[in-house]
């Protein structure tokens, strides 16, 4: 058996050693490291609202009308009027009848899936799929399947072969890559087949969509998808998970969800933040950042903010992180178990807070 010392010395030889980095003064979009100023191209602050006044006076009064904790599980005392408005709001916009929060984006899918499906039924999952959903498919006890990244002709070859209770899981964004599923073939063969779906949009709220709801919401969707999953923790700004779908699902996955039922409600000026990210969203305030964002995507011929540059080997992918930071930009190396072997890359991240100049520095500096 190996010692801590022996396993951490293997990773470092393979170039996958990870640390923690202290970042002090983040003040979007730059961050302080070792007391020296980067530009911060790696964070999902996409509309750049972390630091915005409305969601911090909103946190701010809910922490003098609440307190700092919600003190208690939601089915116990935790259930604080501010969660249940933030579910009114997150349904609304997403044109289902009921929605649930969830401490983060990792907690909802750990939850919901194995409270949806279990030993007889059956997950068909896209092989790029984020961890928390291939973690929560194995935690179900299903079936797994996997098909190709965006393979429909693998997808409906297991769409009819699978046993039970079928759902199919899906990014709208991928998270290392940035691309887009292909939902509307998608939502067909799930119907055909007569499946359910989950659709993670955790990197589409805020960027996709007439209204900033993602790519269901772009594409006219949302009826047709059976579980909209996301997180407040990216372009709104703030932090949690969610879950919108019909009230008879909600209602089981209240009754079922171990990572909700066991856990202690967020914070109530999570929610307040999240409350003031979603007025934002639907304000003209909210289109204008939607529209820069989506201008500073097109500077990389990207229709997401999230901008692969695949390298290969982890000690180049690391050496170019850090040839990056010399020049004064902050730009991670994402290496295995993240994305495949030999696939280590550069993950360039956008956001609305990122000036004209800052976009053209970075693309020199590439």
């Amino acid at each position: 058996m190996l010692t801590p010392q022996e396993e951490l010395a293997n990773l470092e030889e393979q170039g996958l050693l990870r640390s923690l980095q202290k970042i002090s003064s983040p003040s979007p979009p730059t961050v302080t490291i070792d007391g020296r100023e980067l530009i911060n191209f790696s964070s999902n602050d996409y509309l750049g609202l972390a630091q915005h006044p409305a969601l911090i006076e909103a946190a701010t009064k809910a922490i003098q009308d609440y307190g700092t904790g919600a003190t208690a599980s939601r089915l116990v005392c935790g259930s604080l009027d501010l969660f249940h408005q933030l579910e009114e709001r997150i349904a609304s916009g997403k044109k289902t009848e009921a929605a649930l929060t969830f401490a983060n984006g990792y907690a909802t899918a750990v939850g919901t899936i194995p409270a949806l499906v279990g030993k007889n039924d059956t997950i068909i999952l896209d092989k790029l799929s984020h961890a928390c959903l291939i973690d929560a498919a194995r935690l179900s006890g299903s079936t797994l399947r996997i098909f190709p990244h965006n393979d429909l002709n693998k997808l409906e070859k297991l769409l009819s072969s699978s046993k039970g209770r079928t759902l199919v899981v899906t990014e709208s964004v991928f998270s290392m890559d940035g691309d887009l599923c292909p939902l509307a073939d998608i939502v067909f063969l799930k119907e055909k087949h007569g499946a359910l779906l989950l659709l993670d949009e955790a990197h589409a709220v805020g960027v996709l969509g007439s209204n900033g709801q993602g790519l269901a919401d772009e594409l006219g969707l949302q009826n047709q998808v059976d579980f909209q999953m996301g997180t407040l923790g990216k372009a709104l700004g703030s932090a949690g998970g969610y879950l919108a779908s019909s009230r008879d699902w909600i209602d089981l996955v209240i009754n079922k969800a171990r990572s909700f039922i066991y856990s202690t409600a967020p914070p109530p000026a999570q929610a307040a933040a999240s409350l003031a990210a979603f007025k934002i969203l639907a304000s003209r305030e909210g289109a204008d950042r939607r529209q820069l964002l989506l201008s500073h995507c097109k500077r990389f011929d990207a229709s997401t903010p999230i901008i692969p540059r695949i390298i290969g080997g982890n000690d180049e992918a690391v050496a170019a992180s850090k040839r990056l930071r010399g020049k004064g930009f902050l730009v991670p190396a994402i290496r295995y178990p993240t994305v495949a072997r030999g696939t280590a890359r550069l993950r360039i991240t956008l956001s609305a807070s990122h000036t004209d100049l800052q976009i053209s520095d970075l693309l020199k500096a590439l």
